[in-house]
């Protein structure tokens, strides 16, 4: 991946400030590639390990879901290895939790 990251500083608590990357498409759908078959993995563990890759303290979760929500209609990664069927967000992913299931049990 040749792409630079975004990362903005953000205030977090009184005095303190926070690094927050702003992930692209493509590194969200490289990350998925990496999360183990046939289960779901942790999104929060997916976002930690993306902002400790490119060096910063968190990783925007309201990026990361609005790009599991475009690869989830393009169908160019696996989200379904990140997005647990049983909950809520699971019905904005094209073919909704069902199509999670589905594609779970098929990497088993």
């Amino acid at each position: 991946m040749d792409e630079l990251p975004v990362i903005k500083t953000r205030r977090k608590g009184r005095s303190l400030t926070q690094s927050m990357l702003i992930p692209s498409e493509e590194m969200v759908a490289h990350a998925l590639w990496a999360a183990p078959a046939g289960r779901v993995s942790d999104l929060g563990g997916l976002r930690q390990s993306l902002a400790k890759q490119y060096g910063a303290d968190a990783c925007c979760p309201v990026t990361v879901q609005r790009h599991l929500v475009r690869i989830s209609e393009a169908g160019n990664a696996p989200f379904w290895r990140v997005v647990n069927p049983d909950r809520p967000f699971a019905r904005r992913m094209s073919g909704g939790p069902e199509r999670i299931r589905q594609q779970l049990a098929a990497e088993e």
